[in-house]
């Protein structure tokens, strides 16, 4: 969504050949404008005036629940990792002023991918400044120009850029569907380099890829595989490891990418990988060589994290129950929902059209509760959705009070 443009009574500058560059945003700004006109606040520019806790904060000028956050693990207030940031912060300062392979790595970036090789069990690991970055930079860097990516067509918006800034031909399947993932395989020229890339959750929907059966297929056809757990880690498998734990094909999969924005609490991206070769990527990784490395408090928060998530069954086993319970009330409600099961701490609550979908999210942050309103074309099959991000922190009686909300907006907007 496009945001800060408005309208002006000045004429709009041109190019020399006459053509406005930012007319191709036309319909988007109508949009935005047609939605603004009735004085709805707008779902794209929310301001937290202050955090209070991992499930609350001042939007808007009212305590509002956050159900929109990636927060799954709740760390981002963990008085450990806030007690790391701080000390790293005195010790090392603000920040490297340089990338990871010059003046950037510092002791807490190595401390970091220690501990990310130690959660994962894994030989080798990598760490970036986003997780939008380690996609780009893994992917665009391991297939290149007569390389051939097989992906779901939900990916993620990070995962079609890597494609692209590498240069393979790129060949997408159905979502999640293991049939149209096999017939795509087949048809890849003999000897061809081929990565096939998979999410263990999408963001979207919340739902689950079939890794256990699309890894074997794709080993089976000699490919090498890439599963982003981005929406995965800290959560789901008896360690937290992700979808691929939970399938139990960790062992299968060459590549695991992943983030520190949400359940780990803080912001960078990373990948681990078990493949010898692994270490030349930081020379030849385009991404990583060429940005600054994390700040020193940034890695230390993300390392004191990651290492508590290994003990997190707590907090995972409460997680899956407040997604069965927000899953169970939300479908007596009434409300169509992304997935029959809760499969993840995503639920996505499918909205009629935009209009209605604003006017739910209006009615829902009036009465006290944030969630992400998600639309096309970031959206799957062009739906409008409310996407509800549960927190290991959130409380029974916040979970009940959630309910409420989302009963009285439902009512008040016609939904249900």
């Amino acid at each position: 969504m496009s945001r800060g443009i408005s309208q002006s009574d000045q004429p709009i500058e041109r190019s020399g050949d006459g053509t406005d560059l930012f007319s191709k945003f036309d319909d988007i700004i109508a949009l935005r404008e047609g939605l603004l006109a009735s004085g709805q606040e707008d779902p794209f520019s929310l301001v937290m005036e202050k955090v209070l806790s991992p499930t609350r904060a001042i939007c808007n000028g009212r305590e509002t629940i956050l159900l929109g956050t990636y927060n799954y693990m709740g760390m981002t207030f963990d008085p450990d990792v806030i007690e790391a940031g701080k000390q790293a912060l005195t010790d090392f300062g603000s920040g490297t002023t340089g990338s990871r392979v010059l003046n950037g790595t510092y002791q807490g970036h190595k401390e970091c991918e220690d501990a990310l090789r130690e959660f994962y069990g894994m030989d080798h690991a990598m760490v970036f400044s986003t997780g939008y970055q380690a996609n780009l930079g893994i992917i665009s860097t391991i297939a290149g120009k007569g390389d051939y990516i097989i992906l779901d067509i939900d990916s993620h918006a990070s995962i079609w850029d890597g494609c692209a800034m590498g240069n393979a031909e790129v060949v997408p399947f159905k979502h999640n569907d293991i049939e149209a993932m096999e017939k795509r395989l087949k048809r890849i020229p003999e000897g061809a380099g081929k990565l096939v890339i998979l999410e263990g959750v999408y963001s979207m929907l919340g739902d689950v890829a079939p890794l256990k059966e699309m890894v074997a297929i794709a080993k089976r056809h000699g490919a090498m595989v890439l599963v982003d757990e981005a929406h995965s880690m800290g959560f789901i498998g008896e360690n937290g490891r992700g979808v691929v734990e939970q399938a139990g094909v960790m062992d299968d999969v060459d590549f695991i990418i992943g983030t520190f924005s949400k359940s780990v609490g803080t912001v960078g991206g990373f990948c681990v990988s078990n493949h010898p070769k692994f270490e030349i990527m930081r020379l030849v990784c385009r991404p990583y060589v060429f940005t600054a490395s994390l700040p020193p408090s940034v890695v230390a928060t993300a390392a004191t994290s990651i290492r508590k998530l290994m003990h997190g069954s707590n907090k995972r086993a409460h997680l899956w129950e407040n997604s069965k319970t927000l899953h169970k009330g939300l479908k007596d409600l009434g409300f169509a929902l992304g997935t029959d099961e809760p499969q993840s701490a995503i639920i996505a609550v499918i909205m009629p059209d935009l209009e209605q979908g604003a006017a739910m999210w209006e009615a829902l942050i009036k009465g006290g509760l944030y969630v992400n309103l998600a639309r096309p074309p970031a959206t799957p099959a062009n739906m409008t959705l409310l996407r509800c991000s549960l927190c290991a922190e959130h409380s029974e009686s916040e979970v009940a009070q959630i309910l409420s909300i989302f009963e009285a907006a439902g009512k008040q907007v016609g939904i249900i």
